[in-house]
């Protein structure tokens, strides 16, 4: 698989999980925030937090900055919007792929004989 999908298929994976989007707006409408915040606003804790965090670090979606005795967590932007082009982009193909797939069935259907 070219270096690109794979790197697209771990983008997508990193914000399909329901508490990575979370924890992504969170840091959308705060501009930045630790992980003690970040599981106090979320229903797991602040250990699951971290390791959320260092799967969308490791994908480039969330950059941290130590501060004192804390780690402070901001999004990449510019990595998010690449995500969101490439999940549009995952949509239109499979809007075909489908589209495909519907002619296909109606022409079968067309084909069968009438009862």
């Amino acid at each position: 698989m070219p270096r690109g999908a794979v790197e697209t298929d771990a983008l997508v994976a990193a914000v399909t999980e329901p508490t990575r989007r979370q924890m992504l707006d969170l840091l959308l409408e705060r501009g930045e925030s630790t992980a003690t915040v970040l599981a106090d606003s979320l229903p797991i804790t602040r250990q699951a937090v971290s390791k959320q965090l260092a799967v969308l670090t490791r994908v480039g979606l969330v950059e941290g900055e130590k501060s004192g005795r804390e780690m402070r967590y901001r999004l990449n932007v510019e990595r998010l919007d690449r995500v969101t082009r490439s999940l549009g982009e995952l949509a239109a193909t499979w809007d075909q792929r489908l589209m495909r797939i519907k002619q296909i069935a109606e022409t079968a259907a067309a084909k069968q004989p009438k009862k």
